[in-house]
């Protein structure tokens, strides 16, 4: 028979008295949470200076003082995110009754005082700043649309005609809305490009994500933290480990590849990403540019927000990667994509910006290999909701057009989850109708694309997906002369 180990005991644990004698443990107590306890010593410290009585006879539900405390307490917001020294409120916080009605009811001085104090709670008693939170802003999200410029339209003899909307192409968040602290001056979106004195006098907030630092000007600019599952992705993707995420069923958050797709061309050897190039059309402050960045890939990028590309380039510094600008008409007009890039290079400069619009993206890079120039790009991403379809031309054309190789596009898009099967066959169809053109008026190259994969990123709206379409395109040829690729018809 086997012998049972000796049960080794502490000499702490001998002097310790047995359980049972030293009674159950005390239930801990849990920690209120720092808004609720902001606003509950504001209203007592303000009972002088705030008169509920008078909030009463317009909430019919509410008999008495202590019940629309009550009432207050439960509407208040009870999350919050920071972005040193930044404290961001979700959407529709201080909008449910009996809250407008208060506010609407005290002097700037008082409110300032609740908005404070919150700040000061979340700072002592949040647990995530090391830094005192000095802004408070409620996020009301992006809108796609916004009434255009009336200043513009004065200009335009439109004064006193109704107001008509216009897509948000900057993706301002002009729906942000500030509680307290300087955010910097109020700018028009639509105005001249920002001076460096707007920038310097702009409020400047980071954030770290996957170990890459993020910096935008929350008043101009936009920050999508849902991104960051992607934006994790990029930076898996041509690790081994990628090939079982990309697996992963439906019902979590991918679509799976077809059964017999083999994903292992996409491992990739960090030291050959050197030499290859990414693209993104639409960098925003940086997203998923620097996930290519910090797979050590060059990165070619396009963005129209001068707020977001101040963003990215700031952004890139800390972050370590060489960065260049171009923009206005001394850099975009006057001197060829050659040798924009070139001085790009002889800096020896690993992100490039281009403050321009996306649809020049195509004709820059037909200009780079036009003139010889080598730009093996193996990833274009098209982050652009709801649909980056006006990029796909060019972004296929950018892997195509240098002719032998490989390379994957990244088509974002926001989906119904009924219908992600049937988009990913439509897509499927652009592809090879595309191929088909290319190869049926060159006779010698061979082209074939798949989707081979579908990424969930984050939900846009009840049953609304944002999407990710993974397109793996090959070229091939059966004569050496064709390896230096062409244009694509």
């Amino acid at each position: 028979m086997s012998q049972q180990p000796p049960t080794v005991v502490s000499k702490d644990e001998h002097q310790r008295k047995p359980r049972k004698e030293r009674g159950p443990k005390a239930p801990k107590q849990k920690k209120e949470n720092p808004i609720t306890a902001a606003v509950t010593s504001w209203l007592q410290d303000q009972r002088q200076s705030i008169s509920l009585a008078a909030l009463l006879s317009p909430l019919e539900t509410t008999q008495d003082e202590e019940q629309l405390e009550i009432l207050l307490l439960d509407k208040a917001p009870k999350r919050w995110v920071i972005y040193e020294p930044m404290v961001l409120l979700p959407s529709g916080s201080f909008t449910a009754s009996p809250w407008p009605q208060l506010l609407d009811s005290l002097s700037s001085d008082i409110k300032s005082s609740l908005w404070t104090r919150i700040l000061a709670n979340i700072t002592r008693d949040g647990g995530a700043s090391k830094a005192e939170l000095t802004r408070l802003a409620v996020n009301e999200g992006i809108p796609l649309h916004h009434v255009a410029d009336a200043a513009e339209d004065a200009k335009a003899g439109l004064k006193g005609e109704e107001e008509e909307e216009e897509e948000n192409l900057l993706r301002s968040p002009s729906g942000l809305k500030l509680l307290h602290g300087d955010f910097g001056p109020a700018l028009s979106p639509t105005a001249a490009l920002p001076t460096p004195q707007d920038f310097g006098e702009a409020f400047w907030v980071s954030t770290k994500q996957n170990g890459i630092t993020q910096i935008w000007a929350p008043r101009y600019t936009m920050f999508s933290r849902g991104n960051v599952k992607e934006k994790a992705r990029l930076l898996e993707f041509h690790h081994h480990r990628s090939l079982t995420s990309a697996a992963a069923p439906t019902n979590t958050n991918a679509a799976a590849p077809s059964p017999q797709q083999n994903l292992t061309h996409r491992v990739k050897p960090p030291a050959t990403l050197k030499d290859k190039y990414a693209l993104d059309l639409y960098a925003g402050i940086g997203y998923f540019v620097f996930s290519y960045a910090k797979l050590g890939m060059r990165v070619l990028c396009w963005e129209i927000n001068p707020w977001s590309v101040e963003g990215l380039r700031r952004g890139a510094l800390a972050n370590k990667w060489s960065v260049k600008v171009f923009q206005g008409e001394e850099d975009l007009t006057k001197k060829t994509t050659g040798e924009m890039l070139r001085e790009a290079d002889a800096e020896g400069v690993q992100v490039v910006v281009f403050l321009d619009g996306n649809e020049s993206a195509g004709r820059r890079v037909r200009e780079l290999r036009e003139e010889g120039g080598e730009l093996d790009v193996i990833h274009v991403n098209g982050g652009f909701l709801p649909t980056s379809e006006k990029s796909w031309r060019d972004s296929w054309e950018a892997v195509v057009g240098k002719g032998v190789g490989d390379g994957w596009l990244h088509l974002h898009e926001n989906v119904h989850v009924k219908d992600i099967e049937s988009r990913r066959g439509e897509i499927q169809g652009i592809m090879d109708r595309w191929n088909q053109e290319l190869d049926g008026s060159e006779g010698t190259t061979e082209t074939k694309a798949v989707v081979e994969h579908v990424e969930l990123v984050k939900t846009f709206a009840p049953d609304v997906w944002h999407c990710v379409f993974d397109v793996y395109i090959t070229r091939s040829s059966s004569t050496s002369s064709s390896g230096s690729g062409s244009r694509p018809t």
